[in-house]
């Protein structure tokens, strides 16, 4: 069968064949044990949300998921864990670059959902988004397969005996079960963290978008840039999936809270003691600040932030606004100001200029949040909307799963608690009044935990109060005011770079998050051993581990030709009061305790003290070879500390060893092959105590400069 679509792009009208992407072929097929395999029996029926018509069917019937973990753990975990974090970003920036070239492919099929182009944006571009996000996040992590977390512990007086923590990928699969509302998203934001820790992953979207999904996975597949078993794909149903985790995997569910319940008591998850990360549909709140009263720029960015979040992919985010938290003096203009605005939503067909609403996702949707909207008007008024009565362009309204925005008003909201209770998951959300900010804290607690909260305000302390009151029961704080309100992203969008979940009824789990993300898909292990021993496990230097004397100097080595522990023991420097005078007539800084000696009463020093950024440049002074070499250029101090005082007459040198090496890729064909080496820098006194500790960061050409 050959649907023919009309689509929407940026001034142009493009028709194209729908059986040309194979996202709209009659019966999807899953990507298990590296290949397509079509599910047993006729499958579920999966519908266009704007005309109702049978775009597809899926079926995981059939499918071996026992073998599908095993083909994970066995072909696509071993390769992921022996590459570098270096290697897993490049993979990720590759993928997220290819995908890009074909992006509106997946826009010719995403309508078919029933999303807007704005609606397909964000999940489209928001999902290639994360792997960009999550690719450069490699700059973070060291040039090895596993992670140095935290910092040395030392276990023994004489220093002998130390404890550190590494971070290795987990030896089993990553399995996502995702939500309907966003079939890419969902996806990309989930499998660029577990890629980059070096898991691979089986993905589990919500059948009823799950065409979408297919048709980016397939893509992915002709790329080629993924490893073999690093990622497969279930159209069909879940099953009894969970029956085949084991201990080495991690569950990750986004979806209702009750399912999210169920998964996470199975028996195999309690017994294997399985990491399950949920992450629940909330009911988020936004607050009108007492000081954003009509006319100001905060009460107007308040509006459109409640429309949008009404309106966008028609409601379904599980980051939504359902609570509208506004002061009661205001409590009208809030209700006039956000049905203006909804009265301008103009819903049905996206492809149609002019439409800002398209549909749910399906017939089952539409049924499901009137049954909700129903249970909220048993304690809340009408506002706006009307769910049977209303207007669609481009569209028969009867055949597609469209619904007008709703809202509503519960005046009693400590006494009707089903505002806090009965989420509709579409365009729905219910005005609160609130007196105080105290109150409105209270407000927002009785949702039993959300996963965003936001508040428009230009009160500082206000913001503050809120914020300090309310972090509790809420995994993001959103402030937004005339301030930020050009460039913020808005109550709906969470960030790569920042947690992504939330306490309570929100699942209490975490995703994204940065690097707190990808530890998510690795074990931490406490390791004890000498320095030198630790040195040998870390691949980084550890404080009084053994040295190695280098010859020739450090800085006429180059990148490969340094080893970790590669040691200069320089010559020496005996500090005098003119050095002192002398540095603080360079640098201007004349603090007392380095100029005046009848100031010293009272303080730590028993004399005139040497400037700390005085010892640090003579110890460059001490360990720099001068001559040009492979070192192109010293661009950074991770860390320092002044550890003993330095008084005139006091002899230094410095121990200069090699603690890290870190590679670093070309950025084109001209550019110099190097790598970066961050060298210890132990300046000691004629006691052996060390005075100073810095770590420096320098830039290293390499002898291969094809690499």
């Amino acid at each position: 069968m050959l649907w023919l679509l009309v689509l929407r792009m940026p001034g142009t009208l493009v028709n194209f064949d729908a059986s040309k992407f194979p996202a709209m072929t009659k019966v999807l097929e899953n990507y298990a044990l590296g290949k397509w395999i079509p599910g047993d029996g006729d499958g579920k029926a999966l519908y266009n949300a704007i005309n109702g018509e049978e775009i597809a069917r899926a079926s995981s019937d059939g499918l071996d998921l026992e073998a599908m973990f095993n083909y994970g753990r066995e072909v696509g975990s071993p390769v992921l864990r022996k590459m570098t974090f270096p290697e897993r970003g490049r993979m990720l920036k590759a993928l997220a670059l290819y995908l890009t070239e074909r992006k509106e492919l997946f826009y010719q099929t995403s309508w078919s959902t029933g999303a807007t182009r704005v609606d397909s944006w964000i999940d489209i571009e928001g999902g290639i988004g994360n792997l960009f996000a999550y690719s450069s996040l490699r700059r973070q992590f060291p040039n090895e397969p596993y992670y140095i977390d935290g910092d040395t512990a030392p276990l023994s007086k004489g220093g002998t005996f130390i404890g550190h923590h590494i971070m290795v990928p987990k030896e089993g699969v990553a399995v996502h079960i995702n939500a309907f509302n966003f079939p890419i998203w969902g996806m990309l934001e989930k499998i660029a963290v577990n890629l980059l820790a070096g898991v691979p992953a089986i993905v589990k979207p919500a059948t009823i978008t799950s065409y979408l999904t297919q048709h980016m996975v397939q893509e992915i597949h002709k790329s080629g840039i993924l490893p073999d078993g690093a990622l497969q794909l279930i159209c069909g149903s879940a099953r009894n999936i969970i029956d085949f985790v084991g201990s080495q995997d991690v569950v990750t569910f986004t979806g209702s809270a009750s399912t999210g319940k169920m998964l996470k008591s199975h028996p195999r998850i309690v017994d294997e003691a399985v990491p399950f990360n949920m992450e629940a549909d909330s009911l988020n709140a936004s607050v009108l600040g007492l000081d954003a009263a009509p006319g100001t720029p905060e009460f107007d960015l308040f509006v459109k932030e409640v429309r949008k979040e009404m309106t966008v992919k028609c409601g379904q985010k599980c980051t939504a606004i359902r609570r509208i938290i506004v002061p009661e003096l205001y409590l009208e203009d809030v209700e006039k100001a956000i049905g203006s605005q909804l009265s301008k939503t103009v819903i049905g067909d996206p492809q149609v200029d002019g439409v800002r609403m398209g549909a749910l996702a399906g017939q089952e949707q539409v049924s499901e949040v009137k049954e909700k909207v129903s249970q909220l008007l048993g304690e809340s008024e009408l506002v706006w909307g009307d769910l049977e009565n209303f207007d669609v362009t481009g569209a028969e309204k009867g055949k597609g799963a469209f619904l007008s925005p709703v809202l509503l008003r519960n005046d009693d909201p400590f006494n009707k608690r089903s505002s806090h209770e009965v989420e509709a998951f579409g365009p729905v959300s219910t005005i609160i009044p609130y007196k105080t900010t105290e109150e409105a804290v209270e407000i927002t607690k009785l949702g039993k935990g959300s996963l965003v909260c936001s508040m428009a305000t230009y009160d500082n302390q206000a913001a503050r109060d809120f914020t300090l009151g309310a972090a509790s029961h809420h995994g993001r704080i959103l402030v937004f005011n005339r301030d930020s309100g050009r460039e913020s992203t808005g109550h709906g969008s969470p960030m790569p770079m920042l947690v992504h979940g939330g306490p309570g009824r929100a699942g209490g789990g975490e995703e994204m998050g940065g690097k707190r993300g990808v530890f998510h898909y690795m074990q931490r292990t406490a390791i004890q051993g000498s320095p030198t021993t630790l040195t040998a496990i870390t691949n980084q230097y550890q404080y009084g581990g053994k040295q190695v004397e280098s010859e020739p100097h450090v800085f006429r080595k180059h990148f490969e030709e340094l080893n970790i522990g590669d040691t200069v023991t320089t010559a020496k420097h005996t500090v005098t009061v003119t050095d002192i005078v002398n540095f603080a007539n360079v640098s201007g800084d004349n603090f007392y305790a380095h100029m005046d000696e009848t100031s010293l009463e009272g303080t730590i020093f028993e004399q005139r003290v040497a400037h700390g950024y005085f010892i640090l440049s003579k110890a460059a002074g001490l360990f720099v070879d001068a001559k040009k070499g492979p070192v192109l250029l010293n661009y950074g101090i991770d860390e320092c500390r002044f550890t003993k005082p330095v008084y005139p007459g006091t002899t230094i040198g410095v121990r200069f060893t090699v603690k890290e090496k870190i590679d670093q890729e070309k950025r084109s064909e001209d550019d110099i092959a190097k790598g970066i080496v961050k060298f210890l820098v132990d300046v000691y006194d004629d006691e052996g105590e060390t005075v100073a500790l810095a770590t420096i960061l320098t830039m290293v050409k390499k002898i291969d400069q094809s690499s």
